[in-house]
């Protein structure tokens, strides 16, 4: 019996453990051992630290980085800020009967694509947009407002498109909560905010780190939201990546990037699992 659980661990581990090593590790190690390597003057390959040494010459790319984390940092409270309320509210203040209606209605724009929601924000915002022609016809406006195109927008469309990454492990870590411990604190004299603080975020920590992971590395790895949204002068760094790979065909310059996106999005995590006091074993459940 013990080794026919033995064989059949093995069988559905293996095509999982093969999945994993032949289409993210194996990659990456290419991308790792080719990030190191520069075209030297007679066109051969040689190993050196000058893709990553480029990065910190030039202001533009080490800026554009700063830019994007902080703007990636700013995008994961917001949506935490967001997606709070409109969990607890699914959890513990709507009926039992339509909380299934209401989680319903949180995932039904996500079953279309990004690029089909961020067309829908661009045909809200533009200059000849729903909102423009609104605003004008009631007389609010005397001509149109180009909404598109600046970083208010961008980081509006990053949170939209991230909702649904935080609302999940909160509306699962909001269900275990006692309500007793909420109508406890309130018996006792204790205002809105003590609860806050010190009941509901304490007990939905692992969902709010859980999330905040998810919605961070996103944003953080996201093209297609700032590209659209924040135009030309958005400044993401996923953006210089895709011009080395793409426009400038510099394969290795741009694994450069990649790795060092990819080391920034891992100390912000472990810092932030250091802050929280969380483990990530315990996080992922």
């Amino acid at each position: 019996m013990k080794y026919q659980i033995r064989w059949a661990l093995i069988f559905f581990l293996t095509p999982v453990l093969l999945w994993l090593f032949l289409l993210i590790v194996l990659p990456h190690i290419d991308l790792l051992l080719m990030s190191f390597r520069v075209e030297d003057d007679y066109g051969e390959m040689t190993w050196s630290f000058s893709n990553y040494m480029n990065f910190f010459n030039e202001p533009i790319y080490w800026l554009t980085f700063v830019r994007t984390a902080v703007y990636s940092i700013l995008v994961t409270f917001l949506t935490f800020v967001t997606a709070l309320p409109v969990a607890f509210y699914i959890t513990k203040v709507a009926s039992p009967r339509f909380q299934g209606f209401l989680a319903m209605l949180l995932l039904l724009p996500f079953w279309v694509s990004e690029l089909v929601r961020v067309y829908g924000w661009m045909i809200l915002l533009r200059e000849s947009g729903v909102i423009n022609h609104f605003l004008l016809r009631l007389g609010i406006l005397d001509r149109p407002v180009e909404m598109l195109y600046n970083d208010v927008t961008m980081v509006m469309g990053l949170v939209y498109t991230s909702m649904l990454f935080m609302s999940v492990p909160l509306i699962s870590a909001l269900e275990s909560l006692d309500n007793s411990l909420i109508e406890a604190a309130y018996d006792l004299g204790a205002d809105m905010w003590s609860i806050l603080f010190r009941i509901i975020i304490p007990h939905s920590m692992p969902g709010i780190v859980s999330g905040s992971i998810v919605v961070f590395m996103l944003t953080l790895g996201n093209y297609l939201t700032p590209n659209l949204m924040g135009g030309k002068n958005s400044l993401w760094f996923t953006e210089q990546i895709y011009n080395q790979f793409i426009a400038s065909f510099n394969w290795n310059q741009g694994a450069a990037f990649g790795f060092l996106l990819l080391v920034l999005s891992s100390l912000v995590i472990w810092t932030g699992l250091k802050l929280t006091r969380q483990k990530l074993t315990g996080v992922i459940k």
